[in-house]
């Protein structure tokens, strides 16, 4: 398997128990992809996805309902997606997604986590040249899938990875999806794929992976990565953060 699956397992350890920050951050991009395309999810392909990750991670109906609402309340504030770069301390690169509606705030509130733990905050184009963009899907696994069959067939539509997933509940039972990556400018090709191959889409989005040698750091050092990490994830108007990072054999 590829760095996406060696990325994706260390980012998915990272998620859980943090449901009510997922929820916070799903809320956002519904807002944006409804502002962007509409409320009628037949029309907006961006908002059936999430719309399916919603229900994927459980997220209370309401929650969406208000999350569609901000869209066209004019008192809201027009959300951006922004993209901020930095290198963390010990030479890791740090490439920071947000969605505000108050960039002064926002990049002041990052600058000051990465100066507060040793790093500084770089200029646009600093360190995302060392990250792929990347659509990324999930879709139920079907009895008697053949992966390497689906992933053959997928390539002719801008798939680069598959692979299986295995989530294991606090009961011990198993949940099987399948994991798709495929480039940037296939995310509206391979969805619908997928849609039209009555597969069961359980979310849909983009997310960057690293194209350069992930580092390995001593304990000390992963302890000082890891604070840092966790102030831009506990960051309200942050969505994702991503680094140059190897995962820990704990992960």
């Amino acid at each position: 398997m590829g760095r996406a699956f060696e990325f994706r397992k260390e980012r998915k350890m990272k998620r859980w128990g943090h449901m009510a920050r997922v929820f916070t951050k799903l809320g956002k991009e519904i807002t944006i992809a409804v502002k962007q395309g509409g409320s009628d999810v037949t029309g907006n392909p961006r908002l059936r996805a999430l719309m399916a990750e919603a229900r994927a991670e459980s997220m209370p109906k309401e929650n969406v309902e208000r999350a569609i609402k901000k869209a066209t309340d004019k008192t809201t504030g027009d959300f951006k997606e922004l993209v901020y770069e930095g290198y963390g301390p010990h030479g890791i690169a740090y490439l920071v997604e947000a969605a505000t509606d108050n960039n002064t705030r926002t990049v002041a509130n990052v600058r000051s986590y990465f100066t507060k733990c040793g790093g500084t905050l770089g200029t646009s184009g600093s360190v995302s040249f060392m990250f792929d963009h990347k659509c990324v899907f999930r879709i139920k696994e079907n009895d008697g899938m053949d992966i390497e069959e689906l992933e053959l067939e997928m390539i002719d539509y801008g798939v680069d990875e598959l692979f299986e997933e295995i989530e294991v509940d606090q009961d011990d039972n198993e949940t099987k999806t399948i994991v798709i990556y495929g480039a940037y400018e296939s995310y509206g090709t391979i969805q619908k794929y997928i849609e039209e191959n009555g597969f069961e889409m359980l979310s849909g989005g983009f997310e960057r992976i690293p194209n350069v040698d992930l580092k390995e750091v001593s304990a000390d050092q992963r302890a000082a990565l890891d604070k840092l990490t966790d102030l831009l994830e506990d960051d309200e108007d942050v969505t994702h953060v991503y680094s140059t990072l190897k995962p820990s054999d704990e992960e």
